[in-house]
């Protein structure tokens, strides 16, 4: 297959157009000027757009990468020459999460649509390989010039080395069986290791259920001697409770009877008390306290006794008579004498008379008053004279001192009615005690909890009964368990039979792959060191690949092969380059060639493998058309092999 002509609506190409021709086609241009994007687009002209690609973390798909910046669709169409027709392919966007999803085949310049070509396998018409094997053998991106091994790739080197059937490779039958090794054993995971977890679960369950069985037994007997001794229990228990039911009840009616009898004597006592408090109220004091009256009787007697020594000191009426009749006497001699001092003596006489009679009234009426009020004190006693009053004090006293006689006995009776009442309280809460036969330490009690005690003991050796007879059942029917195991046993046996069948076919195979590479690898490091020996100069010509397409160099000076760590940038470059070219001579299909498209690949050469390296292509381009896309100018710069769009 020869390109002619591209004309693309991609990235940043907005319909333009670049034209190829046969042979060495340099394409030179600065960075950043769309090398790579026409690179994409070939690719994606011959095997499509993947539109089931999603954005990652440093990854961005090409239906997104490569969107026209414009808006406009994605685009494009590309004349071709295979099989000495001229075929112009297109590709064009409905959808936009579609991009260049429809698609046309036609004869160029007819119209005539060419039958065979479809999306699907356009480029694989086209190129005879897959988009998986383009890219890994012509199709040389920026920066991946080294070539990786997938199962695509190694279908193909099959047809080199062995029977010519493309459709074995030795990763994707490695693969397989290895994941069948894995189906049936993989660590602690698969068919066998859960075989023998389900043997183990079953032969576990067997001896489970013979486990149980026993316990079962076991049990029944132990619930068969908790039951006799709970009946026997309940005998004990009845008795002790009507025991115990009896003895409260008499010392209750003792209680009863003793409060009774104290109640008595204290209403006896209440009674005897109120006669006491009746008979004082009775008297002549009405019922006042014994020191009030004695304070009272005490004060009257104290001024009975004042009032007695007042009515002594009785006033005299002779002095005054006596002052009257001197007065009189002067009087007469003044009359006689009519001397002035006997007048004088006369009214003084009688003033002092007249003091005198004042003062005898005065008296007079305040042992009247004395009289009268002894009199009122006296009545206030219903007594005659102060003895009397003292003879009601002492009668005061006598029915007080049975008052206070008395209530001691009803203070004395009282208190013994409390006790007797705080008592029978005691009874009655130590007959609730010894009534309640689940508390209290009487043996009524201690025979009830243990008899409670044997009952939940009955019941919790049930309950694991029927705990056990229950999960018995979800275990299953022994002679089920025991089929079912000698039928996995026979499933066991035959898949390890089988694992040591696929490993033995997984060892075969390597072995078989090893001595496909033992007739490729020498093949391919032959003509890959023909390449690097013409780019070098002859300086590298021994090239040594391994299954993963790693190699190894070496110099006519080494001992010994070279990783290709130890060497520079550009030498890993055109050493990867020369694997790529063999790759392509011997991966890609005979007869009409697939053309080998290079994007900067040889942009860490100096100036002499560059020129040494375009020397090679030059000569390669004469059997295969190459389109070098490249920042750098050769030198010289032939004009016939240059397109600058």
């Amino acid at each position: 297959m020869k390109i002619n002509k591209l004309t693309a609506s991609f990235g940043k190409l907005e319909n333009d157009t670049l034209k190829l021709h046969e042979g060495l086609n340099v394409i030179y241009a600065p960075n950043e000027s769309g090398k790579s994007t026409w690179c994409a687009f070939i690719r994606a002209m011959l095997y499509g757009v993947d539109s089931s690609q999603r954005s990652r973390a440093g990854f961005l798909p090409d239906k997104l990468r490569y969107a026209p910046w414009s808006g406009a669709p994605m685009e494009g169409s590309m004349e071709v020459t295979a099989d000495r027709c001229d075929i112009t392919i297109s590709r064009t966007t409905k959808t936009k999460s579609a991009p260049m999803r429809e698609f046309s085949a036609t004869y160029t310049g007819s119209g005539v649509t060419v039958e065979g070509i479809t999306a699907a396998n356009c480029g694989e018409m086209l190129t005879g390989v897959t988009r998986d094997v383009f890219r890994r053998s012509a199709f040389v991106e920026q920066g991946t010039v080294a070539v990786t091994g997938s199962p695509e790739l190694e279908k193909r080197i099959s047809t080199i080395v062995s029977t010519g059937e493309e459709q074995v490779s030795y990763s994707e039958a490695d693969e397989m069986l290895r994941s069948w090794l894995r189906r049936r054993r993989f660590n602690r995971r698969g068919l066998i290791p859960q075989l023998e977890g389900a043997m183990d679960d079953v032969q576990r369950r067997l001896s489970d259920m013979d486990i149980s069985a026993r316990d079962i037994e076991e049990m029944e007997n132990r619930l068969e001697d908790s039951r006799r001794h709970c009946a026997q229990l309940e005998a004990e228990v009845t008795e002790a409770r009507k025991k115990q039911r009896r003895e409260a009840l008499e010392m209750l009616h003792q209680g009863r009877e003793e409060l009774k009898e104290r109640s008595e004597r204290h209403d006896e006592a209440l009674a005897v008390v109120a006669q006491r408090r009746d008979e004082l109220r009775s008297g002549q004091f009405q019922g006042q306290s014994l020191e009030a009256v004695e304070q009272l009787v005490d004060n009257d007697m104290q001024e009975l006794k004042m009032l007695r020594e007042q009515r002594k000191k009785r006033p005299s009426l002779a002095l005054a008579l006596l002052f009257f009749v001197l007065s009189a006497v002067f009087a007469g001699l003044y009359a006689k004498f009519e001397y002035i001092y006997l007048i004088v003596a006369a009214a003084v006489g009688c003033l002092v008379a007249v003091v005198l009679l004042m003062r005898f009234s005065a008296k007079r009426s305040s042992v009247q008053q004395a009289l009268d009020w002894q009199r009122q004190i006296l009545s206030r006693y219903s007594a005659d004279n102060p003895s009397q009053i003292i003879d009601a004090l002492s009668e005061h006293r006598r029915l007080w001192g049975e008052l206070q006689e008395a209530e001691e006995q009803e203070y004395v009776s009282r208190l013994d009615y409390e006790d007797a009442r705080a008592a029978l309280e005691k009874l009655e809460e130590a007959a609730l005690g010894d009534l309640d036969f689940t508390g209290g330490s009487s043996p009524a009690a201690l025979l009830s909890r243990e008899l409670s005690a044997e009952r939940a003991n009955a019941e919790r050796i049930s309950a694991q009964i029927a705990s056990l007879q229950g999960r018995l059942a979800a275990t299953g029917d022994p002679l089920v368990l025991s089929s079912e195991l000698s039928r996995m046993e026979d499933e066991y046996e035959q898949l390890n039979r089988e694992y040591d069948a696929i490993a033995l076919a997984v060892d075969t195979l390597r072995a078989a792959d090893e001595q496909i590479q033992s007739r490729f690898s020498p093949q391919l490091g032959k003509l890959a060191g023909h390449y690097m020996s013409i780019v070098t100069g002859g300086r590298y010509s021994d090239i040594f690949i391994n299954r993963d397409f790693s190699a190894k160099i070496r110099t006519a000076d080494d001992a010994v092969a070279r990783e290709s760590e130890y060497l520079s940038a550009g030498t890993i470059d055109l050493l990867y380059l020369a694997v790529r070219l063999a790759v392509c001579e011997l991966a890609l299909p005979d007869g009409e060639t697939c053309p080998l498209i290079i994007d900067d690949a040889l942009v860490n050469l100096d100036e002499q493998r560059f020129d040494q390296a375009m020397l090679l292509l030059k000569e390669i381009a004469k059997t295969r058309q190459v389109v070098l896309f490249t920042c750098r100018a050769p030198k010289p710069l032939l004009p016939a092999a240059e397109e600058k769009k």
